[in-house]
């Protein structure tokens, strides 16, 4: 029997659409996972079924608009690819500099394996 085939779409049930629920996740984060270049903030969400994610990216830390799209819409590819193996949480993707530096698929494995390491606290904090 096949498996139905996966929606790997980004719409707004998985983007963090208002300024509450960006409060949310910087108010009580519960996971924090970061790498030289970003900061992964997230919560456990009430929903508990798929994750939802924000962007930060501040013109203080990536100063061309061009490389902040860039970034953004690397990021969201990477998020859209990897949303069934994060679960039910809300996520802040804060930028710092340097960011911009990265290449695309230095990008790419930078949020690769962000994504990782956030499942399994993830998968920890679930448990607890």
């Amino acid at each position: 029997m096949d498996n139905p085939p996966l929606d790997l779409t980004f719409n707004k049930s998985l983007r963090l659409l208002d300024a509450n629920a960006y409060k949310a996740v910087f108010d009580d984060a519960q996971i924090k996972v970061s790498s030289k270049n970003t900061l992964l903030l997230a919560r456990l969400n009430k929903t508990g079924t798929r994750p939802r994610l924000g962007l930060v990216i501040a013109k203080k830390n990536v100063r061309l608009a061009t490389q902040r799209n860039r970034i953004k819409r690397i990021i969201r590819e990477s998020f859209r690819l990897q949303q069934y193996q994060l679960g039910g949480v809300d996520i802040v993707v804060l930028a710092r500099r340097g960011l911009d530096q990265l290449d695309n698929s230095d990008l790419h494995q930078l949020f690769n394996q962000l994504w990782l390491q956030l499942k399994k606290k993830a998968a920890k904090k679930a448990q607890s």
